[in-house]
């Protein structure tokens, strides 16, 4: 399953609205009658990315794997339909065959897989997404500045928001261990999308089946491809929505941003245990 809040980002996890840590909140024995009904189950794990983080590529990357059964589209259940009720959010799931991995579910040992990428230039694909939707939108520069000319940050724009990693999972750091994390580097899912699955089959327990020989290099996108995706032989790229060219942003303006999230980017690291180099 895969939970991408558009805004305010990770800011809705555990403590904010539409928490995550609500599912612990369910009433006494709950999870259990739900395992009694049948071969659906709650999700074993759950990828929890930022927009524009790379959350579709991982799912599709990961729905190579044999022993990996995954909803299709997000559901968004936490964010935006837990008043739906656990059963609900159970009946999204894929059913699973004897042998697969997912056999039992308990919210104090989901596995979290946050997939994140350099705040600045998520912020420019997130405002290059608004922008392919709403071209009469002011500029990239204007949007980033409570004040320009005295260099102060406008925080209250999500695009900007999403990004203070660091304030995000300090609400997650209160429901669950950081050992029942991973950080999974967009940059990395690009530039090595076979080393960084291999990292994350390790954290799920699962065997290292995806490597190279799963991925291309498509150029004219940007971005890896599959060879072959799911459930069939030929090979997947995804949607003509991802890739897109980011507009040319002043450089004065990306200088006063990566100043900016420099603090939080290396509060981030100190958290996570890992230096994730979006600080260049």
């Amino acid at each position: 399953e895969t939970w991408e809040e558009e805004t305010p980002g990770l800011a809705g996890g555990p403590g904010g609205s539409g928490a995550e840590s609500s599912v612990a909140e369910a009433p006494p024995g709950t999870l259990d009658l739900l395992l009694d009904e049948g071969s659906k189950q709650l999700p074993q794990a759950i990828i929890i990315g930022v927009k524009k983080g790379g959350t579709r590529a991982l799912l599709e990357f990961l729905r190579v794997h044999p022993d990996v059964r995954a909803v299709g589209a997000e559901p968004h259940f936490f964010d935006r339909s837990y008043d739906k009720g656990l059963a609900w959010y159970r009946d999204l799931m894929p059913r699973t065959l004897d042998g697969h991995r997912i056999t039992s579910y308990n919210v104090c040992y989901t596995k979290l897989l946050f997939l994140l990428g350099d705040p600045v230039t998520r912020a420019i694909s997130d405002y290059t997404q608004t922008l392919s939707k709403r071209p009469d939108i002011p500029s990239f520069e204007s949007l980033t500045f409570r004040n320009r000319s005295a260099g102060v940050i406008d925080t209250s724009w999500s695009a900007l928001q999403i990004g203070l990693y660091a304030r995000h999972l300090e609400h997650w750091l209160r429901h669950f261990p950081l050992r029942q994390m991973l950080f999974v580097s967009g940059e990395r899912l690009i530039r090595d999308p076979a080393g960084e699955l291999g990292r994350v089959q390790d954290f799920l327990g699962l065997k290292r089946i995806i490597t190279d020989k799963h991925f291309y290099f498509n150029k004219t996108k940007g971005f890896p491809c599959l060879k072959k995706a799911e459930g069939s032989g030929k090979p997947h790229c995804l949607g003509k929505t991802k890739g897109r060219t980011h507009p040319d942003i002043d450089g004065e303006v990306l200088r006063r941003l990566r100043d900016f999230y420099r603090p939080f980017n290396r509060k981030f690291y100190q958290m996570t245990g890992h230096d994730f180099g979006w600080d260049g």
